[in-house]
């Protein structure tokens, strides 16, 4: 969408929503009394009509708002983005109920402004100048959820600022589609890596350690890499730390301490969770663990494989591994759902393997529609029991630990 083609849309609500206000909500036909007529006169198809155009009305409207949504729904911030945002929640706002039903485009949805996500008062986008010489920027993909981002990414923000009080915690999102959701749903401003990076240097930023919260060197390290070579020449010192599994290795068989702590810790608090003292007794009542992770087609697809062969190595028989993404192929729905059955076991519990539980924990992983993780292991119809647990790594306070080891190892 052009930018002209835009502001004028935007014109287009802004108005309706001045109109709306106006009238004290959404436009609705106009009840008259109809006049004293005869039978042979009447003529009761006339009222469809107004009834008719009342509903075109109603989905020009919703049609309107879900244009204005696709064209925040870009990973690419431009000098209109703010304008954008505040255009599509004000006209989100305009609409009456029914009119929010009608929301469909290519990207926008109902949910894109109605779903309940939790408290956003309760983020902290870490986006204040007066930062000083020493910054840590916890880089993030990011997540509209906002319960989720409290619980999993903030808390990790927290962790590293309690373990470095000398030092100020920054943050930033490599998806400027959340970016722009959470700032035109919930007015919250986040950065961007160029909005942070800007920001370290007119701040007079000498020492930046940049702690990734992605779970490995994938497609998204590499691009944070790209952004922050811009800044060398910038800024005196630029250390980047570790993501959270480390190196990646050569092979499946390949693994490390990073994804040995990152292992026990998600096994331990699902074994918690669903109340077995561990995942032998987990095994001996007939229940499988399946963490889901996102996949990738990156050289760094092996990393799957490698936590699948560190769960074998802890003796964790019943842990499986798989991904949305079905990358690597052994990682995909219908293969894990095969190796679970083929094991022997009645009940299974899913979770994410993942630093964030947004989107795909709560839609790819637990959603009602049929090609959810949880349908289709219901649907396979060899198991008596599937739950689904949607938590973070993030939250878990051994993850939170090694985060703030790997921020200790970049700065020595």
């Amino acid at each position: 969408m052009n930018t002209k083609k835009v502001c004028e849309c935007a014109a287009t609500v802004l108005t309706m929503a001045m109109l709306l206000s106006a009238c004290g909500g959404a436009a609705a036909p106009v009840e008259t009394a109809a006049p004293a007529t005869t039978a042979a006169t009447a003529a009761p198809e006339t009222t469809a009509a107004p009834e008719t155009e009342a509903v075109a009305d109603d989905q020009a409207a919703a049609d309107a708002v879900a244009e204005l949504i696709d064209a925040i729904y870009v990973q690419q911030r431009t000098k209109d983005t703010d304008v954008q945002c505040a255009a599509a929640k004000a006209g989100w706002d305009a609409l009456s109920d029914a009119q929010k039903e009608m929301v469909e485009g290519e990207e926008a949805d109902p949910d894109y402004f109605g779903r309940d996500t939790g408290d956003a008062s309760l983020d902290d986008p870490r986006n204040a100048d007066e930062i000083g010489e020493k910054e840590i920027l916890v880089v993030s993909f990011g997540t509209s959820f906002n319960g989720s981002r409290v619980e999993d990414i903030k808390s990790v923000e927290d962790a590293l600022q309690e373990a470095f009080p000398d030092w100020a915690v920054r943050r930033a999102f490599t998806a400027q589609i959340i970016i722009n959701h959470v700032q035109a749903r919930d007015g919250e401003f986040i950065d961007n890596m160029d909005q942070a990076l800007e920001r370290a240097v007119a701040n007079g930023v000498k020492e930046l350690v940049v702690q990734p919260t992605h779970l490995m060197h994938g497609a998204e390290y590499d691009e944070m890499v790209d952004a922050l070579e811009a800044y060398e020449d910038k800024i005196e010192t630029i250390r980047i730390a570790e993501p959270l599994l480390g190196e990646v290795g050569s092979d499946a068989t390949v693994i490390n301490a990073d994804k040995e702590a990152v292992a026990k810790a998600v096994v331990a608090q699902a074994m918690e969770i669903a109340g077995f003292a561990n995942p032998d007794a987990a095994a001996q009542a007939g229940t499988a663990l399946v963490l889901m992770g996102h996949g990738t087609a990156h050289v760094a697809k092996v990393t799957y494989s490698q936590m699948q062969t560190q769960m074998e190595k802890l003796g964790y028989k019943n842990v499986f591994i798989g991904t949305v993404e079905g990358e690597p192929e052994e990682t995909s729905c219908e293969a894990v759902i095969e190796a679970v059955k083929n094991a022997g076991y009645s009940k299974v519990i899913l979770r994410p393997l993942m630093v964030v539980a947004g989107d795909h924990a709560n839609n790819d992983m637990a959603g009602e529609d049929e090609d959810s993780w949880k349908s289709m292991f219901e649907a396979a119809g060899c198991f008596d029991k599937v739950d689904a647990q949607i938590a973070g790594l993030g939250g878990i306070e051994a993850i939170q630990d090694l985060y703030v080891a790997h921020t200790k190892d970049a700065m020595n």
